[in-house]
């Protein structure tokens, strides 16, 4: 397996406990989580969502915003969210470089996959911002794109939850956690871990997807090592 990973995660993880914006000391935090993937010799590459900003769904719910506007507003949300993110992980001293899908060469470099790659073997870290640069589609769906893009080994997706499981946890006391659940079996029980279009291309390119807690430290660094006790995965 090579050591060339994609970590995706959500813009409400970078809220904290306000519920919306940025805490900087949970950038900090990912910021050191990323150092040490990269310390160890791992290309990284990141995804963040949005929804600490503005969700497109959520914008255009009452229809005064169209669909399509709202979600390129949420695409710029995540480009704040990369913008932050490449700050936090050069204060760390690494290099770092923010892609977006969305051209705006003040702020972010135009997102080309050879390039991508040319940065990641030189080891700096890869910023995707902008989802696709298509509405109608989710960050989910970006990272698993990305992730194919560049020859990531596996996309992690790091979550506030320690995997899958066959119900809410935060509902049911009786949910059993899923180790591995199948691409198909996913796609069937339509979890929310990540929408059906993201399982579907990984599923088309062979793409395991983990799901971790990325608030338990080390964790990224260990699944990367083979040690997958504190997660699920979703594979063939």
């Amino acid at each position: 397996m090579n050591k060339r990973v994609l970590v995706k995660f959500s813009g409400e993880a970078l809220a904290g406990d306000e519920g919306y914006g940025i805490d900087t000391q949970i950038l900090d935090y990912i910021a050191d989580e990323i150092k040490s993937l990269v310390d160890n010799g791992i290309e990284v590459g990141i995804v963040i969502g949005g929804g600490n900003i503005i969700r497109g769904v959520t914008a255009a719910a009452d229809g005064v915003i169209k669909r399509t506007s709202a979600d390129y507003m949420g695409m710029l949300g995540t480009v704040i969210n990369g913008v932050a993110m490449q700050e936090a992980l050069e204060h760390k001293g690494l290099n770092a470089r923010l892609q977006t899908a969305i051209k705006m060469e003040q702020i972010a470099e135009p997102f080309i996959v050879r390039k991508a790659r040319r940065h990641l073997e030189k080891n700096r870290v890869v910023i995707f911002g902008a989802g696709t640069g298509n509405p109608y589609f989710t960050t989910d769906t970006a990272a698993t794109l990305r992730a194919t893009e560049i020859g990531a080994s596996m996309l992690i997706k790091a979550t506030k939850v320690d995997g899958v499981y066959d119900k809410d946890p935060m509902k049911f006391d009786d949910a059993v956690k899923l180790d591995t659940i199948s691409y198909d079996k996913a796609l069937e029980d339509h979890i929310k871990v990540m929408d059906d279009t993201a399982i579907a291309l990984a599923k088309d390119n062979s793409l395991p997807i983990v799901v971790a807690n990325m608030n338990e430290k080390g964790n990224l660094l260990a699944i990367i090592n083979g040690d997958y006790s504190k997660c699920s995965i979703v594979k063939n």
